[in-house]
């Protein structure tokens, strides 16, 4: 009778018996520290232990700010940045996002036939004025809960002044300055 399989136990054994008596020295020589809580937990947390939701940050007013916009630099800001999911020429087709002439002024939801995220969709009444593309400019997703626009914002004020101040002249009578 063979004995190889006795020498598989027994390797095994020794490997489990050489791994305990490691950790039992590593113990000894480390002595960690047992924390008083658990790091992760899981499940929703005590009501107590909740912290209260940060308050949103205050958006700059843009008004003050349109009249020294640059609206090339606004023109090469929004190429930049929205240009991958907008169009900006009259009559031109929704990519990603829809065509922005004429944004100024027009509704919220207006491009006829582009699928607008049922928060938009709510919003469709609204205009599109100064402070309320500022306002989505500099973080859609806490200005429009629920629209589908994955764009992070702009934090510079600046660069919002200059690209509404673009998106102003897309239009046969752009709207009046504030």
């Amino acid at each position: 009778m063979s004995l190889e399989l006795n020498k598989a136990f027994a390797a095994i054994l020794t490997a489990g018996i050489a791994f305990m008596g490691a950790g039992i020295v590593g113990e000894q020589i480390v002595h960690p520290k047992r924390l008083a809580t658990p790091a992760i937990q899981v499940g929703e947390p005590a009501p107590a232990q909740q912290a209260a939701a940060p308050a949103a940050p205050t958006i700059e007013p843009i008004a003050p700010l349109l009249a020294a916009a640059n609206a090339d630099n606004g023109r090469t800001l929004a190429t930049r940045a929205c240009g991958s999911c907008h169009t900006f020429n009259e009559g031109g087709r929704s990519g990603v996002g829809p065509n922005l002439y004429g944004i100024v002024g027009a509704n919220h939801a207006h491009t006829q036939g582009f699928n607008y995220s049922n928060a938009m969709r709510a919003l469709a009444d609204k205009p599109w004025d100064y402070e309320s593309l500022n306002q989505f400019l500099a973080a859609p997703a806490r200005a429009v809960a629920g629209t589908r626009m994955a764009f992070a914002g702009l934090n510079n004020t600046g660069q919002r002044a200059d690209v509404i101040a673009y998106l102003r002249t897309l239009a046969a009578n752009p709207a009046p300055l504030p």
